[in-house]
């Protein structure tokens, strides 16, 4: 195996700690914490990963969260099959992965993840970390996130309850594009997917509301996880090769 490089100051030691429900076999999951105030301005040179054009452009929050999720990503790779690589940009924006890996990277308030398999088990892995919102923003935000229906079932457990699921909602909705763009190669929108149902043990039940292709047809429905911690919800969708 290739050597990794030395970890920059600005992130902690990477977890291996499975932060979800249930443990999907054949993954590596890591992730870290960042502090952007720590960010040195040689780390990316020393961390050995290309920093793109927009993000040498940007403040050391952005330098910092894309610093730490590609160097999750690279350790998640060389964990899993011994490849010292991280991640480019695709024009799509979305990360450009080997032939044969699926994965996602995620990125909060200091906090980054990744996860990586191969696609001969998992056709599919899409991870999102967000913020829980407070509930005076759930509430502006709920029209814009929430279908219809989605609306009527959430608001009815109450107004506390509203600021977890609406941040639910747009981060297992972020998660589903992630994991599904890459097969169907097409964009789609908070609108086009809606939560049936979930529990509080970290269960969710999504169905899509729009033809995707021809196998990913408007009332497919999907399993996806999710789980609190610090302040922060990390939800992930997976689909089995």
């Amino acid at each position: 195996m290739n050597s990794v490089p030395a970890l920059p100051v600005c992130c902690t030691p990477l977890d291996a700690h499975w932060p979800l429900p249930v443990v999907l076999p054949d993954t590596v999951l890591l992730s870290t914490h960042f502090d952007p105030t720590q960010l040195l301005g040689d780390d990316f040179q020393r961390s050995a990963i290309d920093a793109p054009a927009s993000i040498q452009r940007s403040v050391a929050k952005r330098q910092a969260e894309f610093l730490a999720g590609r160097i999750c990503a690279r350790a998640a790779l060389q964990q899993l099959e011994g490849l010292s690589v991280s991640p480019a940009i695709g024009e799509d924006r979305a990360p450009v992965w080997p032939a044969h890996i699926c994965g996602s990277i995620t990125h909060s308030t200091g906090r980054a993840a990744a996860i990586v398999a191969k696609k001969s088990h998992w056709r599919g892995l899409g991870m999102d970390l967000e913020n829980l919102l407070n509930v005076e923003r759930a509430e502006r935000l709920a029209g814009e996130i929430l279908t219809a229906p989605e609306l009527k079932r959430m608001t009815a457990g109450g107004r506390e309850q509203l600021a977890l699921l609406v941040t639910l909602t747009f981060s297992v909705k972020e998660s589903l594009f992630k994991a599904l763009y890459p097969i169907v190669q097409q964009r789609f929108y908070f609108e086009h997917a809606e939560v049936l149902e979930w529990t509080e043990a970290g269960e969710v039940r999504l169905r899509l509301l729009t033809d995707l292709s021809t196998e990913w047809r408007n009332g497919t429905e999907l399993n996806a996880q999710f789980g609190v911690q610090d302040g922060q919800l990390l939800s992930l969708v997976s689909i089995k090769a």
